[in-house]
């Protein structure tokens, strides 16, 4: 099991920026890979980014690729996410999620967090 609390949300102006940040525990935090994701209001929750356990890699949907990036501090058990020039259409409730094996570079959420909610106002 894992516990992700996401934090960070808030109200900006288009082409602001925001870091969301995900608290971990329960587990190995350095096993596992992790990832964000989002869903905006009548739409499907959507992939945005992941990092690997180790740190090494990190993937993001084309959308966000050269202003988001997603981080990992293992020492804290925390995950991040940067957002630069953020867009009105970016507006969302955005998840923290856990992979659901260790030591996997393949994302496969197994655990998930309550959410924060990112609003872009245009």
């Amino acid at each position: 099991q894992v516990q992700l609390v996401e934090s960070g949300g808030g109200l900006v102006q288009a082409g602001a920026s925001l870091r969301l940040s995900c608290a971990a525990s329960g587990r190995a935090f350095n096993s596992i890979t992790m990832g964000w994701f989002r869903q905006a209001p009548g739409k499907e929750r959507e992939f945005v980014a992941s990092i690997a356990w180790t740190g090494l890699s990190a993937y993001y949907t084309d959308s966000v690729k050269g202003r988001f990036t997603i981080s990992r501090d293992n020492t804290q058990s925390t995950l991040y996410l940067q957002m630069n020039s953020l867009k009105s259409e970016e507006t969302a409730v955005y998840y923290c999620a856990a992979n659901q094996k260790d030591y996997s570079n393949i994302f496969e959420p197994g655990y998930w967090g309550q959410g924060t909610q990112v609003t872009v106002s245009s």
